[in-house]
């Protein structure tokens, strides 16, 4: 699901990577002679009915990916700025092919806004900034990459074996071949870049065919992030963020958190001005927000994320990433 910093999950995907042209570096290890595979095997034979022999199969052949452990060790999001991070999001090029997104597939983003109330605009730019409208999905064996990090990255194995454990249950009741499913390094998937969990509890059969298809189906990917949005509380009709000006900066460190914490109205008390006050009602202006600080390409720049941007950040715990769909979004409105 998307770029990775889980949050997501959060895991987060990060896009950039999935770019990259690198071929997987691979070591074949035999997972299933391990004590600590062999004990997972166990676990999903007993709780959940998997046979011993198709596991310690599959485990026998996984490959160890080097490359996998670099990438989870450095990912690019934690390095950049909003100045470097933007304009690879934010670009007329992703905006025009958003755009023709949007027209090619009206009816079924109108279909998933009237029943989520989620605008088509943050569904388009989700799938835009997660995979380039579906051109970048990732390249490698999803199994292997969450076997390497779930049993060779001590630092988050427990999270990662988690989504093992949810991938395998996923590729049953989906009735899909593990060795088929590719993804991003982290093991997101699909145009919407789900993780497994997320798969299994967010994803939707949109286009009724009896299958949640997050690769192929157009209207399953649709409604899934639509789905997502709406089941991490998207308010309808409600903005995502505001730019203002701060007199203060020192309050921006007062409290460092995405989630919002304080109202507007509180926060004019405290020197943040709208910039755009004459578009805000003062019922609006009751609305928790919490005060982000971007170091952008003229400088910092101050905004107020609201509770529509903590969701997005739901799908990817980043404010660069919160802000790049949102303003990719906006893009798409005009």
């Amino acid at each position: 699901m998307m770029m990775f910093v889980i949050k997501k999950y959060f895991v987060s995907v990060c896009f950039v990577l999935t770019f990259s042209s690198l071929v997987p570096q691979v070591v074949h290890a035999n997972y299933a002679q391990r004590t600590d595979v062999k004990q997972f095997i166990k676990e999903m034979v007993d709780e959940h009915g998997f046979d011993r022999a198709y596991l310690e199969s599959k485990f026998a052949s996984a490959k160890k990916l080097d490359d996998v452990l670099e990438s989870i060790a450095k990912p690019a999001e934690k390095k950049l700025t909003w100045k470097r991070y933007r304009p690879i999001f934010v670009t007329d090029k992703r905006s025009e092919k958003g755009k023709k997104f949007i027209r090619d597939n009206k009816g079924m983003l109108m279909r998933a806004e009237k029943k989520y109330g989620v605008p088509m605009e943050i569904i388009a730019a989700i799938i835009g900034v997660e995979s380039y409208y579906g051109k970048h999905t990732g390249k490698y064996t999803i199994f292997d990459s969450l076997t390497t990090l779930g049993f060779d990255y001590p630092k988050r194995g427990k999270f990662f074996r988690d989504e093992l454990k949810q991938f395998l249950l996923l590729s049953k009741e989906e009735n899909i071949d593990i060795n088929k499913m590719t993804g991003s390094y982290a093991g997101a998937m699909g145009m919407p870049q789900f993780i497994s969990s997320s798969y299994r509890r967010y994803a939707v059969d949109f286009d009724g065919d009896g299958k949640r298809d997050l690769w192929n189906s157009l209207p399953d990917v649709i409604g899934s992030v639509a789905n997502y949005f709406s089941r991490h509380g998207w308010k309808k009709g409600k903005d995502v963020a505001h730019p203002v000006t701060v007199k203060n900066t020192g309050i921006v460190k007062q409290k460092n958190t995405l989630k919002p914490y304080v109202t507007i109205a509180q926060l004019e008390t405290q020197g943040v001005a709208l910039k755009q006050a004459s578009k805000i009602s003062k019922s609006d202006k009751e609305q928790m927000a919490t005060l982000l600080k971007l170091k952008g390409k003229e400088g910092d720049e101050y905004w107020l994320g609201l509770k529509n941007f903590y969701v997005i950040t739901r799908y990817n715990h980043s404010e660069l990433y919160a802000m790049a769909v949102y303003q990719l979004s906006e893009k798409l409105k005009h």
